[in-house]
């Protein structure tokens, strides 16, 4: 059942959370609460790993819940896709559903959702749908939701917890963390946008086991990715080809991390950056760096105290080069988590931005979004007026800057690209050249890729200044 509003507190009481602001010294930043969740209410609940942020046309945040929602009598609230206004001001988009015919949907998304090219978001759901072992669906900015696949839990696997990302050839790309084969690991598919499903990999006890965090497509256009157990039982990173090529590279082995939960970033500098929940030098869980032919480097080790430790989500590399990230737990007398930076530069400078408290937010799971706006975001499970979690934002004096949908192409295709204050934009310039370009909106416009154009930014030339892409923008053949 689908359900579209602003959440309970509405414009008033975002009024009133923007007065809670806590000042930490470290770069100035600033934090604040934009929204508190409640559970008296049909407002989404539960943010756990490995749920995402994503950023839409319209500028708004989108995510899903695992509970929450519209109550049904007799089958509770089983999870939402809402958004939120990078001011805090919420709208539910879809409320799930356990009985017929809504079942086929699924139930119970972990997933958060990812941007097509389309416009429309994609998830998943690890529960319910036809079978009961989840389903992938897609759904329009507006909240009208169409099921694409319902797993059966043998040879296509079952229950996924992450959401597929689309890669260049324009399928979608995931993981289930079980079924699969008789190991019940889970497994690597493909589906394209009509919800045609192959399995490119099973996993096994030797090639990892119950992938939790979604693939990355690396620039070399492999896709990268963590299962939580392997060979030795603490973790790998793999790497797996479009076609379904798949290797193992990297197991864990304690002292470098294990249980890799969150998802891999490829940073600027083509390396692929992440966490494990655990292991390290205090078996807090370590910051890793790895090349895409396994070689790994720890970057750091998370002592509890003041660190935080068990980091579960993955890293966002933002427009300053460093990476930040959340832990869920540790860090003061509250054991509910931070929010940490670490630069990629040796010798690795890590810093505690914000030590939670418990009590105005706590226990953040999933990984941080920088709105191009260039605030930071991120979902708590604890925490707020009505401890059932809150949606944050944290200001670390970073610019405004403009996103690519889609970061590589050949000349002549059209590529969308995010950011705000377009009204009046001047010029899009692709590095060779400028581009030909249509404002869609304040938020969002499209651009074609100009026949000069080769490997560098793309900077749009607004009214109120000049925004460049945070990535590069690879020409294809």
């Amino acid at each position: 059942m689908k359900r579209i509003g602003i959440g309970v507190f509405g414009l008033a009481a975002l009024l009133a959370f923007s007065t809670i602001v806590v000042v930490t010294t470290a770069q100035a930043q600033i934090f604040s609460v934009l929204y508190s969740f409640d559970g008296s209410t049909s407002d989404p609940l539960s943010f756990p790993n490995p749920g995402i942020l994503t950023q839409g046309q319209d500028g708004n945040i989108y995510a899903t819940s695992v509970n929450g929602g519209e109550i049904v009598v007799g089958e509770g609230a089983n999870g939402t896709v809402f958004n939120m206004t990078p001011a805090g001001v919420l709208s539910e988009l879809y409320s799930f559903e356990v009985t017929p015919p809504n079942i086929a949907v699924g139930c119970n998304p972990y997933s958060g959702v990812t941007l097509g090219t389309d416009g429309n978001f994609y998830g998943t759901t690890i529960g319910c749908g036809d079978f009961g072992f989840g389903a992938v669906f897609v759904i329009t900015a507006s909240g009208d939701l169409t099921p694409l696949y319902s797993f059966t839990g043998g040879s296509d696997g079952g229950n996924p917890r992450s959401a597929p990302v689309e890669g260049r050839d324009g399928n979608f790309y995931g993981v289930t963390e079980q079924g699969g084969g008789p190991d019940n690991c889970g497994t690597v598919y493909q589906i394209t946008p009509s919800g045609t499903l192959t399995t490119l990999h099973v996993f096994d006890t030797t090639s990892g086991c119950g992938p939790f965090a979604p693939l990355v497509q690396g620039t070399d256009g492999n896709f990268y990715g963590t299962a939580q157990q392997g060979s030795n039982l603490k973790g790998v990173v793999f790497k797996i080809t479009p076609s379904g090529t798949f290797n193992v590279l990297y197991n864990f082995d304690g002292p470098h991390g294990q249980f890799p939960l969150g998802s891999l970033t490829q940073g600027s500098d083509g390396k692929l950056y992440g966490t494990t929940e655990a292991g390290g030098t205090f078996n807090g869980g370590v910051v890793f760096r790895m090349t895409t032919a396994g070689k790994i480097t720890v970057l750091h080790s998370f002592n509890p105290t003041p660190d935080g430790f068990g980091p579960v989500a993955g890293l966002v590399q933002a427009t300053d080069g460093n990476f930040y990230g959340v832990t869920g737990q540790g860090g003061g007398p509250s054991n509910s988590g931070t929010i940490f930076s670490i630069s990629p530069k040796t010798p690795f400078p890590f810093s505690v931005l914000q030590t939670f408290d418990g009590t105005t937010a706590g226990q953040p799971e999933i990984s941080l979004l920088q709105h191009t706006n260039g605030l930071l975001y991120g979902l708590s499970l604890g925490g707020g007026t009505h401890n059932f979690g809150t949606f944050y934002s944290l200001n670390v004096a970073l610019n405004p800057f403009v996103s690519l949908v889609s970061t590589s192409g050949p000349v002549g295709s059209t590529i969308g690209i995010l950011g705000q204050g377009f009204t009046g934009t001047k010029k899009v310039v692709f590095a060779g050249g400028a581009a030909a370009f249509t404002v869609v909106s304040d938020t969002y416009l499209t651009a074609t890729v100009p026949a000069l154009a080769k490997l560098g930014f793309v900077t749009v030339k607004t009214p109120s200044g000049a925004l460049k892409s945070n990535k590069k923008f690879r020409v294809t053949p």
